[in-house]
């Protein structure tokens, strides 16, 4: 029962990690105060984001590391290179020391590596505690990275809401703050329990913890949201601080008052259980044997039935081949590095996060410029904490092909391809027109989409190419970041510039341009849109190829579920 109760304090600790180190999401409010102490272009100010970005390509080597250290040594170390990466930009943005252009790159390039090892720590830890549910847990604790803008805003403010150079300096101290608070449950976690202890009174309780703990999430989100505008002054911002310090605290006693009450795990509804929602790993051997043959027989059976028809559709169409060509047949595989790369399933899956959920972080990236370009300038805190609470909501939206999975058998990769729907609609209304409106609609839609594709893709990839080799796989799969944020930023600082420089009334100083009106983003709208469109039909064609499994892993649990009645 100790065992069992301390796995929700390490799933609370990944939340509170997740909460306060989504660091990236802040560049857009000190931004334009870095691109004027150091004198410098568009193009220049982009690539600094994409350094910041670029940490993810090294995000491989957490992976490497927790082969030979333990988990707090690596959450230690994730904190001191935001120190170290943060904590010298501060001093360069206060004029307190001078570096060169290429030194301020390494330091974004070490907070970036900060920010993605603190996001392998907090997936190896949801999946080791939640074996059966880490998708639930991993969706829980990965959402909460959307809420660290507005949190950091609010603590700015609370100081100081004038200065726009504070963000660095928290983003330097706060997450070593907080991983020094939650080292104790991660240094003491419970044993993995076995299987015998999964008793239908532990799922049920388990099922009303999670409900329990997305309520309140839910809660979080809302408070944040609706509050936010209102803390201009620095008393109101405190006020509004302290109560959702509140919030994240009771997130850690809710598993504590659900124990208390043991009676209350019973009168939770069976069809609404969470508890086999999740795509669970498969430790036996001899059950992965008989999965592989159970859909081996149902995919022959198919076969043999329509094997005219079937001839007929591969001879009209090539398109039909490509689909099948080594796609998957069932969930849970272990994938190595070597296996991994010569999947089409992973590069289409790669291209799909590449031109869908990597492109809403370089919109983010780029508020800061696209709100002052279009006159909205005193709106940029509001649209990064706009931006950051919608990609929450959508984090946390990942959760329902769980929460109703025994109502909705759908796989998780068609959830994520209607995820990437409302990006190319955000980005064409925000090339038709650049209202204030329109430009906090696009920026929800876009929060919203990127926000489900990064928490959903977490658990994606750890169903496809298998749970043990997430913390590797995940972060071979995120290199498209750094990628993308070259590119796309590249793009929209060459489009930016191209306008400055054309402009007779552009501003000079020194080397640093500015862009006044809707020409300095409209083509990269335009451009980004067709991108995202291209994200989005290699995520459908990845559904087409992997549905069979998804549906095949219902079928056989039914049958077991049949079976065990």
């Amino acid at each position: 029962m100790v065992g069992e109760s301390r796995k929700w304090v390490v799933l609370i600790a990944t939340i509170w990690i997740q909460a306060f180190t989504g660091t990236n999401f802040d560049f857009s409010s000190y931004s334009s105060e870095m691109k004027s102490v150091l004198d410098i272009t568009q193009l220049q100010l982009n690539s600094l984001s994409v350094a910041s970005d670029m940490g993810k390509a090294f995000g491989w080597c957490s992976g490497v590391t927790l082969m030979y250290f333990p988990l707090w040594v690596v959450l230690i170390m994730s904190a001191f290179l935001g120190l170290l990466g943060y904590g010298f930009q501060w001093l360069v943005i206060q004029r307190l020391i001078t570096l060169p252009y290429y030194l301020v790159f390494f330091l974004c390039l070490i907070a970036g590596c900060s920010i993605c090892w603190f996001n392998t720590v907090c997936y190896v830890l949801c999946i080791k505690n939640f074996t059966r549910n880490r998708s639930l847990a991993l969706s829980l604790s990965v959402s909460f990275n959307g809420v660290s803008a507005a949190l950091f805003t609010l603590i700015a403010n609370a100081i100081n809401s004038n200065n726009d150079t504070l963000y660095l300096l928290l983003n330097a101290l706060v997450p070593l703050l907080i991983s020094l608070l939650v080292l104790p449950p991660i240094l003491y976690q419970p044993q993995p329990q076995q299987n015998s202890s999964d008793t239908l009174h532990c799922r049920d309780r388990d099922s009303l913890i999670f409900l329990c703990l997305n309520i309140l999430a839910l809660v979080t989100g809302i408070y944040l949201l609706f509050l936010y505008s209102l803390s201009s002054s620095p008393t109101v911002a405190r006020a509004i601080l302290v109560g959702a310090v509140f919030l994240l605290a009771m997130l850690l006693f809710l598993p504590y008052i659900v124990y208390s009450r043991e009676w209350s795990c019973f009168t939770l509804p069976t069809s609404f259980s969470l508890y086999e929602s999740s795509f669970a790993r498969i430790d036996n051997n001899d059950e992965h044997e008989l999965h592989k043959e159970l859909i081996s027989m149902e995919d022959n059976d198919a076969m043999n039935s329509g094997s005219v028809q079937s001839m007929m559709i591969e001879k009209s169409f090539c398109f039909a081949s490509v689909l099948e060509k080594e796609k998957l047949t069932m969930l849970g595989e272990e994938h190595t590095t070597k296996m991994l790369i010569r999947r089409w399933d992973f590069w289409l899956y790669y291209i799909a996060y590449f031109c869908g959920g990597t492109i809403g972080l370089v919109y983010s990236n780029n508020l800061g410029q696209i709100s002052q370009s279009l006159g909205h300038g005193s709106l940029t805190s509001s649209l990064v904490t706009l931006y950051s609470t919608c990609s929450f909501f959508g984090r946390l939206l990942a959760a329902v092909p769980d929460l109703f999975s025994s109502k909705i058998h759908f796989a998780r990769t068609g959830w994520f391809a209607a995820a990437l729907i409302p990006t190319p609609i955000a980005f064409i209304l925000l090339a038709i027109s650049g209202t204030k409106t329109t430009l906090q609609l696009g920026t929800s839609l876009i929060g919203l989409s990127s926000g489900f594709v990064f928490s959903a893709a977490v658990s994606i990839t750890s169903e496809l190419f298998g749970p043990n080799s997430v913390g590797m796989n995940h972060n071979i799969l995120i290199t498209n970041i750094p990628l993308g944020s070259c590119l796309y930023g590249l793009l929209a600082a060459l489009v930016y510039d191209s306008n400055a420089t054309s402009r007779r009334d552009s501003i000079w100083l020194r080397e640093m341009s500015m862009c006044m009106g809707r020409k300095c983003y409209m083509q990269t709208f335009i451009w980004w849109s067709c991108i995202s469109i291209v994200g989005l039909v290699s995520s459908f064609l990845l559904f087409l190829r992997t549905k069979q499994a998804y549906d095949g892993y219902e079928r056989n649990k039914t049958r077991n579920r049949i079976q065990a009645s």
